[in-house]
């Protein structure tokens, strides 16, 4: 609440977790992704994967090899999570502005025990049949501590994604796994995928927060209760605020002022928190000393809305793909949140004007 003279006094605010949609039924897309010489295909049945909190879906797929491009050399597949806080162009004293968090490679052919590995999905036993001997699968899993994908947008004149943290699957010839063996960008290929947050929606807890306002010459308070029917909602999804006004002040209040506001945290670099309104209403609404006013207001927040906003956060970015607003960050219990390297959550904020 606020009136002509504080306009910093606190106004009650509830926690919402912003979620993405349900997982849906899998469609008949397959990705695919060539290296420059042909020798290496990729082959992934989907490109976001979901973190359920308890776990996370594994990342499986498929390489089909040209053996007569590959000679002597071996192809390595790998999973790769890195923090980036600064254009991919930029260098300074020879630091680059990024962090790897995770690595783990495996050598696709000739395979390590000999013998190709087995299929274990769907995809890669319908891949291996149309292929036959040149498709060898792959399987990597998430660990629990990584971070979900979270790139804060860019602004107009930027070109390239300047702070996020973003997954690839990288295929590659090589002779070895030497540190300085030299990758051949006509023989490797990278394609970007997605670690995505989902929860459950929790039906029994209702977000609720009230405060009380008295007010210099006036006997009596003015009370403001706001709260939210759930806890969770998924993208795209309206937020419905109920509101309660009950006036025992002098004061006349003259506006109500509802917003959305994601607050992001980037704690693996510098630790900085950013706060972003996602979503606003503001009405004007006169509620006289001594009446009352109860009444739900609907609030919007979507990427469709912030598409033009520098900073806000959002669920990774995929070349020529559509993404939502970030997810809240939810952490299993026992792992580092610095490691996550950009946390998300979001507030809805009540406020009240009243006359001076």
């Amino acid at each position: 609440m606020s009136n002509a003279q504080t306009q910093n006094t606190p106004a009650p605010s509830v926690v919402i977790a912003k979620m993405t949609s349900p997982p849906t039924a899998p469609k008949n897309i397959v990705f695919k992704k060539t290296t420059r010489d042909k020798s290496i295909a990729v082959y992934l049945g989907k490109r976001d994967f979901i973190a359920h909190v308890a776990h996370t879906d594994a990342v499986d797929g498929v390489i089909v090899l040209d053996t007569g491009y590959i000679k002597d050399m071996k192809v390595f597949c790998r999973l790769h999570c890195a923090f980036r806080y600064g254009r991919e162009d930029m260098d300074v004293c020879g630091l680059k502005f990024r962090r790897d968090l995770y690595m783990t490679t495996l050598q696709i052919y000739p395979p390590p025990s000999g013998e190709k590995p087995k299929p274990q999905t769907k995809l890669q036993e319908h891949l291996e049949r149309k292929f036959g001997d040149k498709a060898y699968s792959f399987y990597f899993q998430f660990p629990d501590y990584l971070p979900c994908s979270v790139t804060l947008q860019p602004g107009p004149k930027e070109v390239d994604k300047c702070c996020g943290v973003d997954f690839q699957i990288l295929a590659f010839c090589a002779k070895s796994l030497s540190i300085d063996e030299n990758i051949s960008k006509r023989s490797s290929v990278s394609m970007v995928i997605r670690k995505v947050q989902y929860a459950p929606e929790n039906k029994n807890f209702q977000p609720v927060a009230k405060i009380t306002r008295q007010f210099l010459m006036s006997d009596k308070p003015l009370y403001l209760e706001a709260s939210l029917n759930k806890e969770i909602f998924y993208h795209g999804e309206p937020v419905e605020v109920s509101v309660e006004v009950i006036n025992h002040s002098s004061k006349t209040v003259k506006k109500v002022k509802i917003t959305a506001d994601q607050l992001t945290s980037v704690v693996l670099f510098s630790h900085d928190t950013y706060s972003q309104t996602v979503a606003q209403e503001e009405v004007d609404e006169q509620v006289a000393p001594g009446s009352t006013l109860k009444k739900d207001y609907t609030l919007y927040p979507i990427i469709a809305n912030n598409s033009e906003k520098h900073g806000v956060a959002l669920d990774g970015k995929i070349r020529h793909a559509d993404t939502n607003l970030a997810s809240t960050t939810i952490l299993k219990e026992g792992i580092d949140h610095e490691v996550w390297g950009i946390l998300v959550s979001y507030k809805v904020r009540v406020k009240l004007v009243v006359s001076g």
